[in-house]
């Protein structure tokens, strides 16, 4: 037989694993529960947003300067990231650096490049340090006066970011920034025009997006003819082969091929015709 000291025992362990039962699933909801910052870093595509061109940054010269600074003529590339990123950023810039080197477009005559830094603390010295490591391997001339490196308040970057869809989150155990990788290419006027994601950027793709946001300001005619073939994916931030753009193309195409026939045959037909007199009579010995 049981004796009654057995029993409450068994009853008060039972109790206590209950409890205890009970605490941990509710300390597993608080943790299932618990947000997750890293579940913030994205890119949001704000197409046709304007970014605030007021804002206030430093370059890396140390000089004060406003991003409307740089608009107004050309189409801007514009690149967040921060000078002492240790991988993601290093990639970015360098994928950027191999697509500006492919390009036939002129850094500095037909499109501004704007790196800002998403990190506060950063200095101007630290930004023209990066400037200078970039612009050494620039194939091309414009450079200097095409690739601005910025550094600004908090305030300010974040209004920027935000601007532009750009969602990062500062980790305090690796003093690191935990960010997406992607460009921006942004109108003359300042409105978000194309993104490029990851950190692969070909040129070709590049191109076109400068194409269409520098709103028929840069390229030849045949470059910017050829935005007729090509279609935008937001969603993949590329460009496809746009089937009804290229019928068009040659549709266009094959109406002025004809016209020029047309033109010619009449032409030809004008000059082979018999010279008439004043009263439009063939004159005699001509026919």
């Amino acid at each position: 037989m049981i004796s009654r000291i057995t029993v409450f025992r068994r009853g008060v362990m039972a109790l206590l694993a209950a409890l205890a039962l009970g605490l941990g699933h509710g300390a597993a909801q608080a943790q299932m529960k618990a947000p997750n910052p890293y579940s913030d870093i994205r890119i949001d595509q704000k197409l046709g947003d304007q970014i605030p061109l007021d804002l206030e940054f430093t370059d890396e010269d140390g000089k004060a300067v406003r991003l409307r600074d740089y608009f107004g003529a050309k189409p801007v590339v514009l690149t967040l990231v921060y000078y002492e990123c240790p991988m993601l950023c290093t990639e970015v810039l360098r994928s950027s650096l191999d697509a500006f080197n492919a390009l036939s477009f002129g850094m500095g005559n037909e499109y501004t490049v704007l790196t800002v830094s998403i990190n506060p603390n950063d200095t101007a010295e630290l930004a023209a340090a990066k400037k200078k490591t970039h612009l050494d391997n620039y194939k091309r001339g414009g450079g200097a006066d095409g690739w601005h490196f910025l550094t600004g308040k908090q305030d300010a970057i974040s209004a920027l970011a935000d601007s532009v869809g750009f969602h990062y989150v500062y980790d305090e155990a690796t003093k690191q920034y935990a960010h997406a990788s992607g460009i921006m290419v942004i109108t003359p006027s300042g409105k978000v025009s194309r993104y490029l994601m990851g950190i692969d950027y070909y040129a070709g793709t590049l191109k076109l997006a400068l194409l269409e946001a520098g709103e028929g300001k840069i390229g030849t005619v045949a470059e910017k003819l050829s935005l007729l073939c090509y279609h935008y994916d937001p969603v993949t931030g590329k460009y496809g082969v746009y089937i009804m753009g290229v019928l068009r193309l040659i549709g266009a195409g094959m109406v002025m091929v004809l016209a020029t026939l047309v033109l010619m045959t009449i032409i030809r037909s004008r000059r082979q015709r018999p010279p008439m007199d004043f009263a439009g009579v063939v004159p005699l010995g001509r026919q």
